[in-house]
């Protein structure tokens, strides 16, 4: 009888794995010949194949499973240059990908998704240590990134205004949107320099320090294996890791209900953000994060209802994640703009800047009470890359996802802490 089960079972998963293989072809030749029908339907169709396709091969890659994020990394920079490179799938391809990550908006669906969930799942407790402690963390990562960046740069004869400006600022900024072009704004109202002049040479720092971010979060998920004592294994306060569940807080059977009531309110909590956002000048991810972290602390929200967010948060990151990192590649990688900036001064200057985060936030997470892995993961490697597509990125290669709301912290409060920064520094040397 057991042995008739596992052939069952086999067999089963043959054909699951044939049917797969017909249903990929027939999306990859739809979308090579051109015929890739429009909207989320298209979108969706050909990022889940490819993405499936390369995280398969990315988390089977000697070397590049162990050291360099696995699958998300292959994810990443193959779509990137699939689409861009290969020639083989037609702009029609591109566009759709593009209208649905950006105005289809499917990254903030992914990330409202993670913040809501990630945070109702966590203990009050951990989340009312974390919440003052974790400034400080993002204070000291700016400050070690930009120094060693205007250090470095001076000791090449370039001057430690441009390091700390041109290659410091725009890294740890917070991304495109929210941290590049307001720099640019910023620089040119001040010094009258051209904008053109200005985001040619911040964008390739930008883009070449979010792929170093992501490769070195694929780095520190393997130096936490062989250091344990490190990190905790996606919890960042010490100590947290051994903590049992409240009882109120076990897990409770996923259904389709509950599954559709965590997107529900996911959603909820993002309508959330957006109201506040028309009335208070601050990030909208910001003010979601306050606003879900408010509810949690004060428990307003039923036990049943936060279980129902954490299950939608587990089961977006297991099956939207390979999907939402194709368009990551597609929409903000440019291998070639990589590639053309890829100076062997420039690169180090970038890699100074996102490793002194890194040390910076895990030596003042340790100070905090935080875990040095964890504390050098979402204080330093997020604020060195491109935002919420970065966040996305460097914690799907260190395989800590739930860390989502810090990171978005990182990106939205330490960007806009940046911004100040620029505005003062520019002041002092104009």
């Amino acid at each position: 009888m057991i042995l008739t089960d596992a052939t069952t079972a086999q067999s089963s998963i043959r054909a699951q794995k044939i049917v797969f293989a017909l249903v990929g072809a027939v999306i990859l030749i739809t979308t090579y010949l051109g015929k890739m029908p429009s909207g989320i339907i298209g979108a969706m169709g050909i990022m889940a194949v490819v993405g499936f396709i390369l995280n398969y091969i990315g988390d089977r890659t000697p070397i590049i499973n162990q050291y360099f994020g696995g699958g998300a990394i292959v994810v990443i920079f193959g779509s990137s240059y699939l689409f861009h490179n290969s020639g083989l799938f037609p702009q029609n391809s591109i566009d759709t990908m593009t209208t649905f990550m950006k105005s289809g908006g499917f990254l903030g669906f992914y990330v409202a998704s993670l913040v809501t969930g990630s945070i109702f799942g966590m203990k009050t407790e951990t989340l009312k240590k974390a919440a003052l402690r974790y400034i400080p963390v993002i204070l000291a990562s700016a400050a070690v990134a930009c120094l060693l960046a205007g250090t470095l740069s001076m000791l090449v004869g370039k001057g430690f205004y441009h390091g700390f400006m041109y290659i410091g600022l725009p890294i740890m900024g917070g991304g495109m949107g929210a941290g590049a072009v307001p720099l640019v704004q910023i620089l040119h109202s001040t010094t009258g320099v051209d904008s053109t002049t200005l985001m040619s040479t911040m964008v390739p720092a930008l883009l070449i320090g979010n792929a170093i971010a992501i490769i070195m979060g694929g780095l520190l998920n393997k130096l936490g294996a062989i250091i344990p004592s490190w990190t905790g294994n996606g919890e960042l306060i010490r100590g947290e890791i051994n903590l049992e569940p409240e009882a109120s807080e076990k897990e409770a059977p996923t259904t389709i209900q509950t599954l559709a009531t965590g997107a529900l309110l996911a959603i909820s909590m993002f309508f959330l953000g957006s109201l506040l956002h028309s009335f208070i000048d601050m990030p909208l991810y910001a003010l979601m994060i306050i606003s879900v972290a408010i509810i949690k602390v004060l428990n307003l929200m039923p036990v049943e209802l936060e279980q129902a967010a954490q299950s939608w948060f587990k089961f977006v990151v297991g099956n939207l994640t390979p999907a939402l990192l194709v368009g990551i590649g597609v929409v903000y990688t440019n291998i070639n703009l990589i590639l053309d900036a890829l100076t062997p001064m420039y690169f180090i200057l970038v890699l100074a800047t996102v490793v002194g985060a890194m040390i910076g936030a895990g030596l003042m997470g340790r100070l905090m009470g935080f875990y040095p892995i964890e504390s050098a993961i979402t204080g330093g490697l997020c604020m060195a890359n491109m935002g919420g597509t970065g966040d996305v990125a460097v914690l799907a290669a260190c395989k800590r996802m739930n860390l989502m709301p810090f990171a978005q912290i990182s990106s939205r409060i330490g960007g806009a802490f940046m911004l100040i920064l620029a505005s003062i520094v520019i002041q002092m040397f104009s």
